[in-house]
């Protein structure tokens, strides 16, 4: 009998472990991750060596949030976009120096955000993209749309008239000198990245002091996110 006792407890006992690390994880933040920048990622060294210092001065990077919280704040199916320019190539990763003290950027939220979550969504836009964000130069709400296929590698990402951008799989036509490869890898920690082909990047919002399209490249980044 004192055995069954015993076994009850123990049984108790690794439920409630068991609720409480499901708790733990609910209280994470969760989701997928778009990026694409204004030169080849996936490329041959002699390619990125040649444009250094002249482009992939500029990137866009994006949340879609799952699920989860940020600072006590419920964040889920919202999203979050970080337009960025920089003076210099943005290479985090391979020795090259970058100036983040004189990098700009915009932040886009998702405008379905209550006031309280667009502050907590702000926060967490600003916490992902650390330094690479720079000065912060506008915020705006905006709608955003986001939809990514992590299998077939295509992305869609549009905020009202100011950011579109499209992806597709890599396929073996795309293989320019048959030395490739993730040259620059994302700009910020992520799980699951694969570089993917840019159909079209765009970004035509205020506070940057230029815009800029980039397409047809080898030069964006579908990831996940889980924290």
């Amino acid at each position: 009998m004192k055995l069954v006792v015993i076994s009850t407890i123990a049984a108790a006992a690794a439920i409630a472990f068991s609720a409480g690390a499901s708790v733990a994880t609910a209280a994470g933040i969760r989701g997928d991750y778009l990026e694409t920048r204004s030169c080849d990622v996936y490329t041959g060294p002699c390619f990125a060596n040649a444009e250094l210092g002249l482009t992939g001065r500029q990137a866009i990077m994006a949340w879609s949030i799952d699920e989860g919280d940020f600072q006590g704040v419920d964040l889920s199916g919202l999203k979050a976009i970080v337009v960025v320019r920089s003076a210099d190539t943005l290479g985090f990763g391979v020795g090259i120096k970058v100036r983040n003290e004189l990098n700009k950027s915009v932040i886009l939220l998702d405008n379905r955000a209550t006031a309280e979550q667009l502050a907590a969504l702000e926060k967490f836009a600003r916490a992902k993209a650390g330094a690479t964000a720079g000065e912060v130069t506008r915020i705006a709400p905006l709608p955003i749309e986001m939809k990514l296929d992590h299998v077939e590698m295509v992305a869609t990402l549009k905020a009202g008239d100011e950011v579109n951008m499209e992806t597709r799989k890599l396929k073996k036509g795309d293989c320019v000198c048959t030395n490739e490869q993730i040259y620059y890898p994302p700009l910020i920690e992520v799980e699951n990245s694969e570089p993917a082909y840019t159909v079209a990047s765009a970004f035509q919002g205020r506070g940057l002091g230029s815009q800029w399209a980039h397409s047809q490249s080898r030069s964006s980044f579908l990831a996940t996110f889980n924290e």
